[in-house]
């Protein structure tokens, strides 16, 4: 049995193989003599195919309502006290026992039912089924467990749900049931002593994680307590320091990348954690090569998520710092592999409101890579041939430029940085103004078009155009101006003369680029305290004075 990845499938589910490897459901033929096919594998008994169907048929379930649900239970209830007695009568006998987990077995299975209603998941709670179902996550033999894993598994994947219904009680009732009794902790104990070499066990820590996936997806709220209640993160970052690519593993990439994602909390527990450095680990693998499928290039999106996330605390960024993590960056950088665009977008990460990173990075010659970005020689791939691929590199190296400027005030570095201005006749203002020009004409026509959809009675308020016109580009084109405003203030000679020269031939002024930083300035928000936003408007102000 192989467990198949389907992060961007609309079902997770696991495949059964038998021992060489093919479909238990494929039925391989042969022609015959006769010119017939006969199966491969065996020659079956029809007469024991039909008694088979007759006996699926006999245990079918037609209609799923609360009588057949108060019927499942009860008969789980009594299988599960049976099986308990047997075990505590028979403890060194398991063949005495064997048969009431068998009954176990199939009891389970049989309440996977209850996925295809929803809305009797309330009442599977009040009949107080959940704690009993629950605790055979720690049940001696490990099959019970998986069993109980791919039942949880079924009940809470949101395909069950009605994407049109807007009534998400019944989930979110399941959910809160089985978080009050201990799912989280449960889940995670049986995670560790599941096995990856056996087929079994691995399909069910797939499934482990994807009933994670699932219930953070129902209630966000569970990213943060499964990290504290548990030991997951500790078992997540051991899984992808393991060198061999295996799904669980990009699937392991995945689910730290959620428990991640919004959670400040988390951040800085897993880089307490030295999750930094591992992480960073996990992503050197590839600085020198490509991941092989699909499947694995996935996964290192997935670690260099996990990365961005973890930068963006500040002590953080200190760890990524001492980690070597800038010279990890460069060097992915100029191997040119397909994680060139990721390596970028952690630098800017890191650098952005961390001076020591910027200087960091300048000393170990970084400028010369960043900046060979900045003029779009990029590594060509079929990756990165996409448009929006290539924009979306654009941006992030923009936005590295702009910490850069923001990061290093003064010293050597700041005229190494400014130097590279000048060199080969200003040729990087010459790109900085054809980004001016590229981006600001995106957001001329995208606010043209807000404009009329205005005149045909689609209200709309100035925060949301606002936010239109950032995804058209206006933050890149306002980074654009910021560092038109850091080499102004430079009061370089030659590079005045070129902003001046390049503004004028495009029939421009440096009023169009106060106007941009005015109201960039006038947009700053607060989330980092009043007094940084003070701080930012003034810097942004400076520049608009100087123009």
């Amino acid at each position: 049995m192989e467990v198949v990845n389907a992060r961007n499938q609309s079902t997770k589910r696991k495949r059964y193989y038998d021992d060489d490897g093919e479909d238990e459901n494929d039925v391989v033929f042969a022609p015959n003599s006769n010119g017939g096919a006969i199966n491969k594998k065996l020659e079956v008994d029809l007469s024991l195919l039909e008694a088979v169907e007759k006996s699926q048929s006999k245990n079918a379930v037609d209609v799923v309502d609360l009588k057949t649900l108060k019927k499942l239970v009860l008969s789980f209830e009594r299988k599960l006290k049976d099986n308990i007695e047997a075990r505590l009568k028979y403890p060194n006998q398991p063949d005495r026992f064997a048969d009431s987990e068998i009954d176990l077995h199939d009891d389970l299975h049989k309440l996977s039912i209850l996925a295809g209603a929803p809305d009797l998941y309330p009442d599977l709670v009040n009949l107080n089924a959940i704690p009993s179902i629950l605790n055979l996550l720690a049940h001696d033999n490990t099959d019970i467990a998986v069993d109980v894993v791919q039942l949880l598994q079924d009940l809470t994947d949101p395909e069950v749900f009605d994407e049109d219904d807007t009534d998400d009680e019944p989930a979110r009732v399941l959910v809160d049931a089985l978080v009050e009794n201990n799912v989280l902790e449960l889940l995670v104990q049986n995670l560790q002593r599941l096995n990856d070499s056996d087929p079994d066990e691995m399909a069910a820590v797939y499934s482990t994680l994807s009933t994670v996936e699932n219930l953070v997806e129902v209630k966000p709220a569970v990213a943060e307590m499964v990290c504290e209640r548990t030991k997951l993160l500790k078992w997540l970052l051991g899984k992808i320091k393991v060198r061999e690519f295996d799904s669980n593993k990009q699937y392991a990439s995945e689910i730290l990348a959620i428990l991640l994602q919004n959670s400040t909390a988390n951040q800085r527990r897993v880089g307490q954690m030295n999750g930094v450095d591992v992480v960073l680990q996990a992503v050197a693998m590839y600085k020198s090569k490509d991941p092989k499928s699909l499947d694995e290039e996935e996964m290192v999106e997935n670690l260099f998520d996990c990365l961005c996330c973890l930068l963006m605390p500040l002590e953080n960024k200190e760890r990524f710092v001492k980690a070597e993590g800038v010279e990890l960056m460069i060097i992915i950088m100029k191997q040119k592999k397909s994680a060139y665009g990721s390596a970028i977008r952690a630098l800017d990460f890191a650098m952005t409101k961390y001076p020591p990173a910027c200087e960091r990075f300048v000393d170990v010659l970084g400028l010369k890579t960043a900046f060979a970005a900045f003029m779009g020689k990029i590594p060509v791939s079929k990756k990165n041939k996409k448009e929006r691929y290539q924009e979306e590199l654009e941006e992030r190296v923009v936005s590295l430029i702009a910490s850069l400027f923001g990061g290093i005030l003064r010293g050597s570095r700041r005229e190494r940085l400014l130097s590279k201005f000048v060199e080969n006749e200003c040729e990087k203002i010459d790109r900085l103004m054809e980004l001016y020009m590229r981006y600001s004409d995106r957001v001329k026509s995208e606010t043209e078009r807000l404009n009329h959809l205005e005149l045909d009675d689609l209200e709309m308020d100035e925060e949301e155009k606002y936010n239109r016109k950032l995804e058209s580009g206006l933050y890149t084109l306002q980074l654009v101006a910021v560092i038109l405003g850091h080499l102004w203030c430079s009061e370089h000679p030659q590079m005045r003369a070129r902003v001046e020269l390049l503004l004028k031939q495009q029939k421009l002024t440096n009023k169009d680029v106060k106007d941009i930083l005015q109201e960039y300035h006038d947009n700053i928000g607060d989330l980092d305290g009043p007094e940084e936003k003070e701080r930012a408007q003034a810097k942004i102000q400076k520049f608009i004075s100087a123009f």
